[in-house]
């Protein structure tokens, strides 16, 4: 059966429906970043241009599976295990995975029927329910000083995301300070320098080929010195030899919880939405040697197979913080589970 995408008329209504009424919440510059403000008028129009560049960053996915999901409605004229296959075929297609896809069915069909269901634009509602709820993970309220290590594999956009984590903190009116400790990579220092400038927010490097650990102990050193809130470190981008980099994050835990009784620490994974299962499989194995705290899922706005977020959440029970829509400092979200699945329904 072929499937086409949403109309423009249906498409743009949605938009405003959905722009109005969403909120924002993760562990990470949201709603906990700021004292409370007044619900205005410019902030209404912020959270509407929010959700307008959530809304047109994940247009491809949304026209993948949205747009199939709804043809496949139009087409069906009753509820049986022939809706049921074509609709687990489009999770699939989407990267949700075969375990995540069949799972999200499974409850599917428990709700449609216990409901006696028979119309198909319910089953729908249903299924965005279903989403909502599995994506919808408990995160740590924010605590200061904070001290985040961020990871990731070369390529999947970890010092940018660095840079604008650094400028969305700032502009919370928090303090920052950078620690370039991924110094095995060609670089990286100069490339994370260049954020620091545009956040104006303080760095700490050394020469390539330095010590990491040695890196965040200066980095702490001047975090403490200027009473910072958050320190955000660059480290750890290789998993081809998995010892050394336990190794490594365990020398620099050690560094930490010696230098910074106190501080809390948070280990970000940054995946690259574009390379999909991989991504997935990236995300356990960095799990495997780290206490990985939750996911940024960057350059969403690059593929139509969004359904990865679905997939790792389910998988490894991770949460999803931050995720990327875009070029903009805008662009970096953070992750809100009913706007989420708003957006690609």
């Amino acid at each position: 059966m072929a499937f086409f995408g949403f109309g423009k008329k249906q498409e743009e209504k949605k938009k405003e429906e959905h722009a109005s009424s969403q909120q924002h919440a993760a562990v990470a510059p949201s709603a906990q970043e700021t004292a409370p403000a007044q619900q205005d008028a410019p902030a209404q129009e912020e959270k509407k241009g929010l959700f307008s560049r959530l809304w047109n960053g994940l247009s491809k996915t949304r026209t993948n599976v949205a747009g199939r999901v709804d043809e496949l409605i139009e087409a069906t004229e009753e509820i049986d295990d022939d809706f049921y296959e074509d609709l687990v075929d489009i999770l699939i297609m989407s990267d949700m995975g075969v375990r995540t896809s069949d799972k999200v069915i499974e409850e599917l069909k428990r709700r449609v029927q216990a409901g006696k269901i028979t119309d198909a634009r319910q089953a729908r509602d249903i299924l965005k329910q279903i989403l909502k709820e599995m994506m919808d993970m408990p995160r740590k309220p924010l605590k200061w000083p904070m001290i985040m290590m961020v990871v990731g594999v070369n390529g999947v956009g970890k010092t940018t995301t660095i840079g604008k984590l650094a400028m969305r903190f700032k502009d919370a009116r928090h303090s920052v300070v950078l620690a370039a400790a991924d110094t095995f990579r060609a670089a990286a220092a100069d490339q994370l320098q260049i954020w620091s400038e545009r956040a104006q927010v303080p760095i700490v490097r050394h020469a390539e080929g330095a010590d990491p650990a040695a890196v965040v102990f200066d980095g702490i050193q001047k975090a403490k010195a200027t009473e910072a809130d958050l320190l955000i470190v660059d480290t750890a981008g290789r998993l081809h030899n998995k010892k050394n980099l336990m190794e490594e994050l365990r020398k620099i835990t050690r560094i930490i919880t010696r230098e910074y009784e106190g501080a809390e620490v948070r280990t970000l994974l940054v995946i690259d939405a574009t390379t999909g299962q991989n991504g997935l499989q990236q995300a356990r194995e960095f799990a495997s040697v780290a206490d990985v705290s939750g996911i940024v899922l960057t350059k969403l706005d690059g593929t139509a197979k969004g359904g990865i977020a679905v997939a790792i959440m389910d998988e490894l029970k991770l949460p999803v913080l931050y995720i990327g829509v875009g070029e903009g400092i805008e662009d970096l979200q953070a992750f809100d589970a009913g706007a989420f699945v708003d957006a690609i329904f």
